[in-house]
């Protein structure tokens, strides 16, 4: 049964799963920028905001008001305090939340994650990359965030159905949406075809749905790093509509798709052997294992992400023998 989160819990869910806790990196960054954005949508669609002209500015009492989270509270003040003038159009508002200083974001980050913690649904365990044989002999600790595994699966399936199904798509969903085109998390929810039907699902809503129609046409996303150009460049032709334009402009994946080595006692060990070995290394690291698939290259979910567990051997002066975990690609 899903939990009843606000649109910035849901998608923090997605967006902090499997993100070093301890430090900053360029994908955690992208994914808090987005996550200040989702704040504002959060309390946009709570009717927070009172309409002037084609402008938005925020009622006085959001603040006041018993319910208000300590998030939305951390990114609302701290726009508040930027400028005099509080009424902007909503382009405007997501992009400054967007542009908040680090120490804003670091303050949103406890913030959220300390709201998904009470409620049991994110935790922090050893990062995938302890269980590197460099990592894991050095002793280097790593912390991870980690989703709850049924509630992931919930909010990211109810994702999916509304929009590779037919039928309406609720406002949140298109919120939703647009934060994971934001934030470069297309890909771990969508396959490559399934991205072409949510591209021209996205123009459709652009073309009919109000929030879709002010929502959509706005980038928060900046020049971040330089594969992002790179990366765009290299997947502009998969680009089908305005709407779905940036789907993939993004990839800090690239951060979490570093491709673990375990090591094996054994050489040359069976697929049997090389599997239990794989899994008790995981397991003895806090991970949650759960075998997709066996054979020569075993499929397996490591908390809520599969990979692919690839016999590989490292040459040096004495050459290692273990397997190399890749994410598996959606297809």
């Amino acid at each position: 049964m899903m939990a009843d989160l606000q649109l910035t819990q849901s998608f923090s869910m997605l967006a902090l799963n499997a993100q070093r806790s301890l430090e900053m990196t360029t994908a955690k960054k992208v994914a808090l920028r987005c996550i200040a954005a989702a704040v504002i949508l959060e309390v946009y669609l709570d009717k927070g905001f009172t309409p002037t002209k084609k402008q938005i500015a925020l009622k006085k009492d959001v603040l006041e008001q018993s319910h208000t989270m300590l998030y939305q509270e951390i990114i609302l003040k701290s726009l508040a305090r930027q400028n005099a003038k509080k009424s902007w159009d909503l382009n405007t508002w997501l992009k400054r939340a967007s542009m908040l200083p680090g120490s804003t974001l670091k303050k949103l980050e406890q913030a959220v994650s300390g709201s998904l913690k009470e409620l049991g649904l994110l935790e922090e365990i050893p990062h995938l990359l302890g269980c590197d044989l460099y990592f894991h002999s050095a002793g280097v600790s790593i912390k991870e965030y980690r989703s709850d595994i049924q509630e992931y699966s919930s909010i990211s399936e109810s994702i999916r159905a509304e929009i590779l199904e037919d039928g309406p798509v609720t406002d949140e969903t298109i919120c939703m949406l647009w934060l994971l085109r934001e934030s470069g998390c297309m890909h771990d929810f969508f396959s490559r075809n399934e991205l072409d039907i949510v591209s021209a699902r996205m123009y459709k809503l652009y073309q009919g749905a109000p929030l879709a129609t002010a929502l959509y046409p706005i980038r928060i996303h900046r020049g971040i790093e330089l594969a992002v150009k790179q990366f765009f460049r290299m997947k502009k032709g998969a680009v089908k509509t305005q709407a779905g334009s940036g789907l993939n402009f993004l990839f800090p994946i690239l951060e979490r798709s570093q491709a673990v080595f375990i090591d094996m006692e054994a050489m040359f060990s069976n697929p049997a052997a090389r599997l239990h070995d794989v899994k008790q290394r995981l397991e003895s690291n806090g991970h949650t294992v759960t075998v997709l698939q066996e054979g020569q290259i075993p499929t397996i979910k490591i908390d809520n992400i599969v990979y692919q567990a690839i016999p590989h051997a490292i040459y040096g002066r004495v050459p290692i023998h273990g397997v190399r975990l890749i994410p598996k690609p959606l297809i």
